[in-house]
């Protein structure tokens, strides 16, 4: 069986995209899936909240940086980490000028895709943390997935952008990938005490109905202090109300894509 290939994104930053993606991550190889995190963001936040550094441009070697633009071979760029199970593709601030070389360049948009390609049968999940833009790299991010994931806070103007990037979900699959699914909404930075909260929650599920994931990610201390040790909550604080929450979420992700 060749991996499931899972792109997290949203367009507006800050709500929850790379945590979504690490701690998910992290729980899929708890659960003895083999996993692989693409970090396919210029800010390389994912790369750095599994303790690696992003600026180490010598122990790093290749990065998805060398992959995109055609220098490197995927497997060259994969780190494992100390989480058996999970390895990473890391990113660097380089990233960004990638994209701006690649515009140009033929097969732009299917690199990603050709990539992930030829390490598919090595892996259950390959999970992307896009950049929080409707970039060129968040095209390649869809063409190369099975399905797409969506965090968003239960915040004001929380829906603002969601349409847009749906739209371009779309295109996307009308033009290049036709079998994109959207796997689900999954409602982040939750505060059931607070009234916007549960607002927006409905909101989401109005949109969204059944595609709505039921687990909700609160605002917990420990979630948010995890990300500066360089490492996933569940490594952290594993009795954290964020960790039993993506635990719960990811158990449900794994229903979602048998």
């Amino acid at each position: 069986m060749s991996a499931k290939v899972i792109c997290v994104t949203n367009q507006k930053g800050g709500v929850g995209k790379t945590t979504t993606a690490v701690n998910t991550c992290y729980y899929l190889a708890k659960d003895k899936k083999r996993t692989l995190l693409i970090d396919f963001d210029p800010q390389g936040n994912a790369t750095s909240g599994l303790g690696i550094d992003k600026n180490d441009t010598k122990r790093l070697g290749f990065t998805m940086t060398e992959v995109i633009t055609g220098t490197s071979k995927l497997k060259d760029a994969i780190h494992h980490t100390k989480y058996k199970n999970l390895d990473l593709a890391p990113a660097t601030p380089e990233l960004a000028n990638a994209e701006v070389e690649i515009t140009s360049q033929q097969k732009k948009f299917t690199r990603l895709r050709d990539a992930i390609n030829s390490v598919k049968d090595d892996y259950d999940y390959v999970l992307i943390d896009l950049p929080p833009s409707l970039s060129l790299l968040t095209v390649n991010g869809m063409i190369a997935s099975d399905y797409l994931l969506l965090p968003v806070q239960t915040e004001f103007y929380a829906l603002e952008g969601v349409a847009q990037l749906l739209e371009s979900m779309k295109l996307v699959m009308k033009q290049a990938n036709p079998s994109l699914k959207l796997l689900g909404v999954v409602a982040t930075m939750y505060d059931k005490r607070t009234s916007l909260s549960l607002q927006v929650l409905k909101e989401i599920k109005k949109y969204f109905k059944d595609l709505t994931f039921k687990t909700t990610i609160p605002r917990n201390v420990r979630l948010a202090e995890a990300p500066s040790h360089g490492v996933p909550v569940g490594a952290y604080d594993k009795f954290s109300k964020g960790a039993k929450a993506y635990k719960d979420f990811t158990k449900e992700l794994e229903e979602r894509t048998k």
